[in-house]
């Protein structure tokens, strides 16, 4: 089970860090990804990192702004989100899916949690 949480209301130029908890599964066999979907949009992919956190791939719309990281003892991945846009406004959800390989796909992820609304005002 996903938890996302930590959206809110923030200003353009002004940052944000989420977090997901992940509970009743071994953490580090899996990879993470970050999605959003803004209303009228389809989702899409934001960030994903590795099983253990030493590769990351972004979306080119948030690259150079977000930061994923993670802590596998605390079962918590984090993504930092800075000089934030009013576009990036969406709901933020986390996903996991089991990773071998220590890739960082931007598909195939089966367990998603429970959005975080983030809403950047201009």
């Amino acid at each position: 089970q996903l938890q996302a949480s930590g959206g809110g209301l923030v200003q353009a130029g002004e940052s944000l860090r989420l977090s997901c908890a992940a509970s009743g599964r071994t953490f580090s066999d899996y990879a993470v990804a970050w999605f959003r979907q803004a209303p009228g949009k389809e989702r899409e992919f934001v960030a994903a990192i590795s099983r253990a956190g030493t590769r990351t791939r972004y979306a080119d719309s948030v690259k150079g702004r977000f930061t994923a990281s993670r802590d596998n003892a605390k079962n918590t991945v984090l993504l930092r989100m800075n000089s934030l846009k009013p576009e990036d406004t969406a709901v933020y959800y986390c996903a996991a899916r089991p990773d071998v390989t220590g890739a960082t796909p931007a598909t195939g992820y089966g367990a998603w949690g429970q959005g975080t609304q983030v809403t950047v005002s201009s």
